[in-house]
């Protein structure tokens, strides 16, 4: 009777400390897309055939990009192939060009970013690039320092109004072990020091 009481008063610790631990990445929702450009974010831009034209350009504090024969234009909140599209007509409205091709491709979100704090060489928030990951991310914050508990790094993400955290194995990864975490902007890291 008295191991049985045992058993059951270990099974109902254990599924207590499980509830307020870290949940594992399996949980993490994926992160969410979000591509519309913001001040001070970097993007190239090109038209097919005209290479004299510069081609990297930033969002000012206000939102518009001054762009070769175009008054400031607004660009702030929208997808790169609207930057394109709203180019190719203003080209077209003030004929400068009658049938223009336009690309437009994100350098570097600076208007969108992640935030590393803990055991990492410099910690702070970084900007988002394209498809940024979290090695990269922790790449990017000059590593982990050497106190760095690498097993147990949280990633916090909001997602529909909730913070879901997780706990990654980034040492797995690395090894190519687990698989690598793609990061959405607001996400934030934390690696813990590890435990003599």
């Amino acid at each position: 009777m008295r191991a049985l009481f045992l058993l059951i008063l270990s099974l109902v610790l254990c599924a207590a400390c499980g509830s307020n631990a870290p949940r594992s990445q399996v949980e993490l929702a994926p992160p969410l897309e979000n591509t519309t450009l913001g001040p001070g974010d970097l993007f190239r831009l090109e038209i097919v055939g005209e290479p004299d034209l510069p081609k990297e350009y930033q969002v000012l504090a206000d939102g518009t990009v001054n762009l070769p024969f175009i008054e400031p234009l607004k660009v702030s909140g929208l997808e790169p192939y609207e930057i394109a599209r709203k180019v190719r007509e203003e080209l077209i409205r003030r004929e400068i060009l009658t049938n223009p091709s336009v690309v437009v491709s994100v350098i570097e979100y600076r208007s969108k970013s992640v935030t590393l704090l803990g055991q990492v060489q410099k910690p702070g928030s970084f900007p988002m690039s394209p498809g940024m990951t979290l090695i990269q991310a922790i790449s990017m914050s000059g590593g982990f320092t050497s106190i760095a508990q690498a097993s147990r790094v949280s990633l916090s993400r909001t997602t529909q109004g909730k913070v879901i955290t997780v706990t990654i194995d980034v040492a797995a990864i690395s090894e190519g072990r687990a698989k690598d975490i793609a990061l959405q902007p607001g996400d934030r890291i934390y690696v813990p020091e590890r435990v003599f």
